[in-house]
């Protein structure tokens, strides 16, 4: 049987995200959040954290010609990124800001959305009342996050299962489990949440899964970090790369209403 040639480097952000949003998956999921976000002609939207301005397109168009589609983003080369595609765009407006303290004013938007965004953020709390703030009375958000206690990657050795996941939601990302919590911080921001919709890909192929989760990479900096041994690392990835491979991991959308 041929090995799997897991990535190694980390792929730069921006083509990391493009590639994401090109899969099935990534297609899939952005087309639910963008129904339940029900944009309406002539409306306001916000893309907070809205990278290299991946759907603002989409988003515009649904807002239509009478519409304004702002994009936030707290990095630079992501909102120059974003600003380039959408040059000649009047109704899309890219910003650099920060979610925990947007550059709007009071009850600006109409709806808005994030992205697999508040997974990495410092205070999502503090994140949620801000966009609470910047959304009108009756307003939309919906939120789109994994919950990556959930992850599953099956191996003969189950200690190794649990140690890659363990690694992934202690120390890989900030804010692991934010998923699962999202219904509750969204309440206690003063939304109300009449949705939560559970999707749960199935990844049975390696190398896909590789592209979403980084298999090698993250193992290796889990090895570093003390979660696995050299050894047992070897152990695990010969038998994803060489074996029957699933994976699965569930992620939230969230919908709540100001």
């Amino acid at each position: 049987m041929t090995s799997i040639a897991f990535e190694t480097d980390t792929p730069d952000p921006i083509a990391y995200l493009d590639r994401l949003a090109a899969t099935e998956l990534g297609r899939s999921y952005k087309k639910r959040m963008l129904d339940e976000l029900d944009v309406r002609p002539g409306q306001t939207v916000l893309d907070l954290g809205c990278g290299p301005g991946t759907d603002l397109g989409a988003l515009a168009e649904a807002a239509g010609t009478t519409g304004t589609v702002i994009g936030v983003d707290h990095d630079r080369a992501a909102v120059d990124a974003a600003a380039a595609r959408t040059a000649g765009q009047h109704t899309i407006d890219v910003r650099l800001g920060d979610v925990h303290d947007l550059p709007l004013p009071d009850g600006a938007a109409d709806r808005a959305r994030t992205d697999r965004v508040l997974q990495h953020v410092a205070d999502p709390a503090r994140a949620l009342r801000e966009i609470r703030r910047a959304l009108r009375p009756g307003g939309r958000l919906v939120m789109g996050e994994p919950d990556w206690g959930t992850l599953t990657v099956d191996h003969p050795e189950s200690s190794l299962s649990h140690a890659f996941t363990r690694y992934v939601t202690e120390k890989a990302v900030h804010n692991s489990r934010i998923g699962s919590r999202l219904p509750r911080l969204a309440v206690e921001a003063g939304f109300a949440v009449p949705a939560v919709i559970p999707i749960t890909p199935v990844f049975r192929d390696a190398q896909a899964a590789d592209k979403v989760i980084g298999l090698e990479r993250v193992t290796r900096r889990a090895v570093a970090a003390g979660y696995f041994t050299p050894e047992a690392a070897q152990r695990w990835l010969d038998h994803l790369a060489n074996g029957t491979f699933f994976a699965a991991v569930t992620f939230y959308i969230v919908m709540a209403e100001a």
